[in-house]
């Protein structure tokens, strides 16, 4: 191919756009910066990125945001901005062929390239690390798209030279300037139908849309196909439409991304605030988007004894039980126990003083090693250790009054030294209360 050979920058967009059926979320593709909505902040004219694209400065960019926040369209807005030629590829189907394929093409071409990899957190190290020297050396300036967090997906040296441009899902105001704009243009969009929406329409249909511009053109299009074969056709589009259209409202979450990470983290969080509204709200949340339920438990579990420990030992003995209950009777029944442990340990007083007492009595060991046992703690089953010294001076606690032995068990070098500190909170205060009786009477 020729530099002078005139290169389509996204066939397979242009391929869709003619074709009559195409879907109402593909033709109201934006066109321009400033038919995207909801990303001003990014965009706007005087804004780093606006005055780089402008100046044709490009810097290889990583796109990331939730589905529908514009990935794809920015990408293509930006290749007909910098007038250079837009490669597209999957990070599904593509491999380390594939980016070679496409780098090859712009060292013949000698066109300024713009490689846009739709889910590049989909790309292996291999196939990161093959694509890096080109990034690095300018033959392809590098848009990629993820929904994932890049820090998490992408190589370091790979995200060190690029650019992370955040796109957040829309907000309500933008998904209705979306709507109004569809509704409203009589070539691209269904302003030939002089469709109206009911307030409670455009509401119910903002909530259905979960921010996803694609999805609300999608339930806009599928309610104009069944508001107009109703025969209703004078009357403006109803809520039960929307909602026969939208189906259930599927909540954004993906099992081993950052979303996912995102919401137990808050579980958590709202149990060791002891706010149990909050922390059903986060319940809700995971089960409803298919989340394991085992896994919940597993965490309340941790948690229960981490967070809550001696203040309340019951949390413990109810979070096993209702991760067995759980196990045996499985969803969605169980996400009643689970309700059940979750406002449990929200409401139960709270100490890591145990949690806390172990990574202390780690921290020894890291820093000094395994020291002697003392003799007297040590096991003497033969003669020989017997003679050595083990287990000599051993008293057995419940031969003395009060079954308590005021001796040091510690090794030497750490005689003296305290890990576990209880809090006066909760059941823990009592056993405050007994420990520092004890120490007092072992260090006389």
């Amino acid at each position: 191919m020729s530099p002078d050979e005139t290169l389509d920058l996204f066939p397979e967009r242009t391929q869709r756009r003619l074709e009559p059926h195409a879907p109402l979320a593909e033709r109201m593709r934006p066109q321009s910066l400033e038919d995207l909505v909801g990303h001003e902040a990014q965009l706007a004219p005087g804004r780093p990125l606006h005055t780089l694209v402008t100046q044709g400065a490009l810097p290889s960019l990583l796109l990331w945001g939730p589905p529908g926040s514009g990935k794809t369209t920015l990408a293509w807005i930006l290749g007909e901005m910098q007038n250079a030629r837009l490669t597209p590829l999957s990070a599904v189907t593509a491999g380390v062929a594939e980016i070679r394929k496409a780098v090859e093409a712009a060292r013949r071409t000698q066109l300024r390239t713009l490689l846009f990899i739709d889910e590049i957190h989909r790309l292996n190290k291999a196939q990161q690390d093959a694509l890096l020297p080109h990034v690095e050396a300018g033959v392809v300036t590098l848009i990629g798209a993820t929904t994932e967090n890049p820090s998490f997906s992408v190589i370091a040296p790979l995200l060190s030279r690029c650019q992370v441009i955040t796109l957040e899902a829309l907000g309500a105001e933008s998904i209705g300037r979306v709507l109004d704009r569809a509704l409203s243009d009589s070539e691209r969009g269904l302003g030939a139908s002089n469709l109206e929406l009911s307030t409670q329409a455009r509401e119910a249909l903002i909530l259905a849309s979960q921010g996803d511009a694609r999805r609300a053109l999608g339930i806009l299009e599928a309610c104009a196909a069944l508001h107009l074969s109703s025969g209703r056709r004078a009357e403006p589009l109803s809520r039960e439409t929307v909602r026969e259209a939208g189906g259930r409202i599927a909540l954004r979450h993906d099992r081993d991304g950052e979303e996912h990470f995102n919401v137990v983290s808050a579980l958590i969080k709202s149990l060791r605030a002891s706010d149990p509204d909050a922390a059903l709200h986060y319940l809700a949340r995971l089960l409803e988007a298919g989340e394991d339920a085992l896994y919940v438990s597993r965490r309340l579990m941790i948690f229960a004894s981490e967070d809550v420990g001696n203040a309340d030992p019951q949390a413990l003995a109810l979070a096993v039980a209702s991760h067995q209950s759980v196990e045996r009777i499985g969803m969605p029944e169980g996400r009643i126990p689970l309700a059940q442990v979750v406002t449990y340990l929200a409401c139960a007083p709270k100490s890591n003083a145990s949690y806390v007492a172990l990574d202390r009595a780690i921290s020894d060991l890291e820093g000094r090693g395994a020291m002697p046992v003392p003799m007297h703690l040590r096991n003497a089953p033969t003669r020989l250790m017997k003679e050595l010294g083990y287990g000599e001076n051993y008293v057995y606690p419940h031969d003395v009054e009060d079954a308590f032995v005021a001796v040091e068990n510690l090794p030497s070098a750490l005689s003296g030294r305290r890990y576990y500190e209880p809090n006066e909170t909760g059941g823990e205060a009592g056993l405050a209360d007994r420990l520092r009786a004890w120490r007092a009477r072992r260090e006389k």
